[in-house]
């Protein structure tokens, strides 16, 4: 695949995940700010090549790095994705549920960052009160 299709395919991919919901800069403007040409080498990577690939779903994929993120305790840039996750079309409550799966591996500290950060980013798309209690 050429360059402009990458590229073509790396910003409908971004407006897919990040185009919607919560406002935060994304870390790929802080990556510009060191190195403008790794920054795209690197999106084009990542959201270009790895996230556009269709062994998993967008949904999924973002699931498994909602998971991986909160495991590491990333709490920034996890808010960054689970937005994505719901702008992709991530059940709500099984992203929750991704959260609690962490509880017999990383711990309790962990699964409630997860969630408090999850909680924020429902706040912020105004979409707490839907989700809030119900089973």
């Amino acid at each position: 695949m050429d360059e402009d299709a990458i590229k073509k395919r790396t910003q409908e991919t971004a407006e897919k995940l990040f185009g919607k919901g919560i406002k935060m800069d994304p870390p790929y403007l802080t990556w510009k700010e060191f190195d403008r040409d790794l920054a795209n080498d690197l999106s084009m990577f990542i959201t270009g090549n790895l996230y556009s690939r269709t062994v998993l779903t967008l949904p999924e994929r973002q699931m498994v790095a909602c998971a991986m993120l909160a495991a590491l305790g990333a709490a920034e840039e996890l808010k960054l994705h689970v937005n994505a996750a719901l702008n992709v079309g991530c059940d709500p409550k099984k992203l929750a549920e991704v959260f609690f799966q962490l509880a017999p591996y990383g711990g309790m500290p962990l699964v409630n960052k997860a969630l408090e950060v999850y909680r924020d980013v429902l706040k912020e798309r105004g979409e707490w009160e839907k989700f809030k209690g119900t089973p």
